[in-house]
């Protein structure tokens, strides 16, 4: 089981992998904590925003939206492949998913397809919203995919997960197509590179 990383302690470990970081508001205490717990910490998922732009996409993934509150993940990763930290704690960016896959990553082993929504993903996860419309046409540049491979790199080595630990959303819960326009398996071996 892992403790979640501290706020000071996730900071320094992007730093040190190169990640270009900027923080905002009262990002080290703006969470969810209210309706549950964060942790133990398993992994770390991987989303697209299905939003244009750096402001707007921040302004939602920091408020969220009606019925869905923020923050709506832990850091939001631009197409310069900067990575903005909005919240620390528990997020809503998981929701419900299958308890086969959480065990699949807590072995770091290969995923089986998620069929049930039964396990609460926000308390498991860390979680990157990378700006994205999720057409499948929007492009990824190489500067928004190095900066997804070295965040998750930098979680996952303070943790001591090897790439098995980082999962797109599409493969945690039926329904979700995120991310759209990369493979997990090609993510995947670009955090092994850096790990």
């Amino acid at each position: 089981m892992s403790a979640p990383l501290s706020a000071t302690r996730v900071l320094s470990q992007l730093k040190a992998f190169r990640v270009n970081v900027k923080t905002h508001g009262d990002w080290a205490r703006h969470n969810r904590n209210h309706k549950g717990k964060w942790g133990p910490v398993h992994g770390v998922m991987i989303h697209h925003t299905v939003t244009k732009g750096t402001t707007s996409s921040l302004n939602i993934v920091t408020r969220g939206y009606p019925g869905l509150p923020g923050p709506l993940c832990h850091g939001m990763i631009d197409k310069d492949g900067t990575v903005h930290l909005v919240g620390w704690g528990r997020t809503n960016h998981a929701g419900l998913g299958d308890a086969s896959v959480l065990r699949a990553v807590i072995a770091e082993r290969a995923l089986p397809r998620p069929r049930f929504q039964t396990t609460d993903g926000n308390a498991r996860f860390y979680g990157f919203e990378c700006v994205n419309m999720g057409s499948g046409k929007d492009p990824w540049p190489e500067e928004q995919l190095d900066a997804i491979a070295r965040a998750s790199a930098a979680i996952c080595k303070a943790h001591g997960w090897n790439e098995r630990s980082v999962i797109g959303h599409l493969e945690w819960q039926t329904g979700k197509v995120d991310p759209r326009g990369f493979s997990m398996d090609s993510m995947r071996a670009r955090v092994k590179k850096y790990l």
